[in-house]
Protein backbone atom coordinates (compact mmCIF):
# COMPACT_ATOMS: atom_id res chain seq x y z
CA UNK A 1 0.00 0.00 0.00
CA UNK A 2 2.85 2.38 0.87
CA UNK A 3 4.56 1.52 -2.40
CA UNK A 4 1.38 2.40 -4.31
CA UNK A 5 1.12 5.78 -2.56
CA UNK A 6 4.77 6.54 -3.32
CA UNK A 7 4.26 5.52 -6.95
CA UNK A 8 1.15 7.69 -7.31
CA UNK A 9 2.82 10.68 -5.64
CA UNK A 10 5.88 10.27 -7.89
CA UNK A 11 3.71 10.02 -10.98
CA UNK A 12 1.77 13.14 -9.97
CA UNK A 13 5.00 15.11 -9.39
CA UNK A 14 6.42 13.91 -12.72
CA UNK A 15 3.28 15.08 -14.53
CA UNK A 16 3.49 18.49 -12.84
CA UNK A 17 7.15 18.86 -13.80
CA UNK A 18 6.51 17.77 -17.39
CA UNK A 19 3.56 20.16 -17.83
CA UNK A 20 4.89 23.03 -15.76
CA UNK A 21 6.78 25.22 -18.22
CA UNK A 22 6.94 27.99 -15.66
CA UNK A 23 5.02 30.32 -17.94
CA UNK A 24 2.42 32.53 -16.27
CA UNK A 25 -0.98 32.81 -17.94
CA UNK A 26 -2.01 36.48 -18.22
CA UNK A 27 -4.61 38.73 -19.81
CA UNK A 28 -3.83 42.02 -21.53
CA UNK A 29 -5.22 43.89 -18.51
CA UNK A 30 -2.85 41.93 -16.25
CA UNK A 31 0.13 42.69 -18.50
CA UNK A 32 -0.66 46.40 -18.88
CA UNK A 33 -1.67 47.13 -15.29
CA UNK A 34 1.09 45.02 -13.69
CA UNK A 35 3.82 45.42 -16.29
CA UNK A 36 6.65 45.58 -13.72
CA UNK A 37 5.56 42.26 -12.21
CA UNK A 38 5.55 40.43 -15.57
CA UNK A 39 8.60 42.17 -17.10
CA UNK A 40 11.13 39.70 -18.56
CA UNK A 41 9.04 36.71 -17.46
CA UNK A 42 7.66 33.95 -19.64
CA UNK A 43 3.91 34.44 -20.09
CA UNK A 44 1.08 32.70 -21.89
CA UNK A 45 -1.29 35.08 -23.67
CA UNK A 46 -4.35 34.05 -25.70
CA UNK A 47 -6.64 35.90 -28.08
CA UNK A 48 -7.74 36.61 -31.64
CA UNK A 49 -5.20 37.57 -34.28
CA UNK A 50 -6.28 40.98 -35.63
CA UNK A 51 -5.07 43.34 -38.35
CA UNK A 52 -2.23 42.56 -40.70
CA UNK A 53 0.81 40.35 -40.23
CA UNK A 54 3.69 42.81 -40.69
CA UNK A 55 6.96 41.34 -41.95
CA UNK A 56 10.24 42.67 -40.59
CA UNK A 57 13.15 40.66 -42.00
CA UNK A 58 13.01 37.09 -40.69
CA UNK A 59 10.35 38.01 -38.11
CA UNK A 60 6.84 39.44 -38.06
CA UNK A 61 4.62 41.58 -35.86
CA UNK A 62 1.21 40.14 -35.04
CA UNK A 63 -1.43 41.88 -32.92
CA UNK A 64 -3.48 39.66 -30.65
CA UNK A 65 -6.61 40.90 -28.90
CA UNK A 66 -8.14 39.17 -25.89
CA UNK A 67 -11.27 41.31 -26.23
CA UNK A 68 -10.03 43.97 -23.84
CA UNK A 69 -6.76 45.18 -25.43
CA UNK A 70 -4.32 44.09 -28.11
CA UNK A 71 -0.69 43.17 -27.49
CA UNK A 72 2.02 43.16 -30.16
CA UNK A 73 3.69 39.78 -30.59
CA UNK A 74 7.14 39.43 -32.18
CA UNK A 75 7.51 35.99 -33.79
CA UNK A 76 9.32 34.15 -36.55
CA UNK A 77 7.88 33.96 -40.06
CA UNK A 78 7.68 30.18 -39.63
CA UNK A 79 5.42 30.51 -36.60
CA UNK A 80 3.30 33.13 -38.37
CA UNK A 81 2.67 30.73 -41.28
CA UNK A 82 0.42 28.74 -38.95
CA UNK A 83 -1.99 31.69 -38.85
CA UNK A 84 -4.60 31.38 -41.61
CA UNK A 85 -7.06 34.19 -40.77
CA UNK A 86 -6.60 37.62 -39.23
CA UNK A 87 -9.53 39.54 -37.81
CA UNK A 88 -10.77 42.38 -40.00
CA UNK A 89 -13.90 43.29 -41.94
CA UNK A 90 -15.66 40.05 -42.96
CA UNK A 91 -13.19 37.82 -41.08
CA UNK A 92 -12.86 36.41 -37.58
CA UNK A 93 -9.17 35.81 -36.87
CA UNK A 94 -7.57 32.63 -35.58
CA UNK A 95 -7.61 32.27 -31.81
CA UNK A 96 -4.06 31.55 -30.66
CA UNK A 97 -2.14 30.84 -27.47
CA UNK A 98 1.30 32.44 -27.43
CA UNK A 99 4.08 31.60 -25.00
CA UNK A 100 6.94 34.06 -24.81
CA UNK A 101 8.91 36.67 -22.89
CA UNK A 102 6.96 39.79 -21.92
CA UNK A 103 8.72 43.14 -22.20
CA UNK A 104 7.16 46.20 -20.61
CA UNK A 105 9.67 48.42 -22.45
CA UNK A 106 11.43 46.35 -25.09
CA UNK A 107 14.93 47.74 -25.77
CA UNK A 108 14.97 46.02 -29.17
CA UNK A 109 11.73 47.70 -30.31
CA UNK A 110 12.00 51.30 -29.15
CA UNK A 111 10.61 50.79 -25.66
CA UNK A 112 7.30 49.27 -26.78
CA UNK A 113 5.32 46.82 -24.65
CA UNK A 114 5.44 43.45 -26.42
CA UNK A 115 5.84 39.70 -26.16
CA UNK A 116 8.68 37.86 -27.91
CA UNK A 117 7.07 34.56 -28.85
CA UNK A 118 8.81 31.24 -28.34
CA UNK A 119 5.77 29.07 -29.10
CA UNK A 120 2.41 29.56 -30.82
CA UNK A 121 -0.57 27.24 -30.76
CA UNK A 122 -3.73 27.63 -32.84
CA UNK A 123 -6.64 27.10 -30.45
CA UNK A 124 -9.46 27.79 -32.91
CA UNK A 125 -9.36 28.38 -36.66
CA UNK A 126 -10.76 31.70 -37.87
CA UNK A 127 -13.28 32.03 -40.67
CA UNK A 128 -14.90 34.37 -43.17
CA UNK A 129 -18.17 35.94 -42.12
CA UNK A 130 -21.03 36.86 -44.41
CA UNK A 131 -22.16 40.46 -44.03
CA UNK A 132 -25.84 41.07 -44.60
CA UNK A 133 -26.71 43.96 -46.86
CA UNK A 134 -29.36 46.22 -45.40
CA UNK A 135 -31.47 47.04 -48.45
CA UNK A 136 -33.50 49.63 -46.54
CA UNK A 137 -30.39 51.84 -46.37
CA UNK A 138 -29.83 51.43 -50.10
CA UNK A 139 -33.44 52.46 -50.87
CA UNK A 140 -33.25 55.47 -48.52
CA UNK A 141 -29.94 56.52 -50.11
CA UNK A 142 -31.43 56.30 -53.60
CA UNK A 143 -34.46 58.41 -52.56
CA UNK A 144 -32.21 61.04 -50.95
CA UNK A 145 -29.99 61.12 -54.05
CA UNK A 146 -33.03 61.66 -56.30
CA UNK A 147 -34.31 64.43 -53.99
CA UNK A 148 -30.90 66.14 -54.03
CA UNK A 149 -30.79 66.01 -57.85
CA UNK A 150 -34.31 67.49 -58.15
CA UNK A 151 -33.45 70.29 -55.72
CA UNK A 152 -30.26 71.05 -57.68
CA UNK A 153 -32.28 71.30 -60.91
CA UNK A 154 -34.66 73.83 -59.29
CA UNK A 155 -31.73 75.90 -58.04
CA UNK A 156 -30.05 75.84 -61.46
CA UNK A 157 -33.32 76.93 -63.21
CA UNK A 158 -33.73 79.87 -60.85
CA UNK A 159 -30.18 81.05 -61.55
CA UNK A 160 -30.68 80.91 -65.30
Amino acid sequence: MVALKIFLASAFIAILIANGSGAISATSDDLINNAKHYDKKEVVYSGEVIGDIMERGENVWVNISDGSNAIGIWMTKGDAKEIKYTGKYSFIGDTVKVTGIFNRACPEHGGDLDIHSSKIEIIKQGFATAKKINYIYIIISAILLAAALVLNLFILKKKL
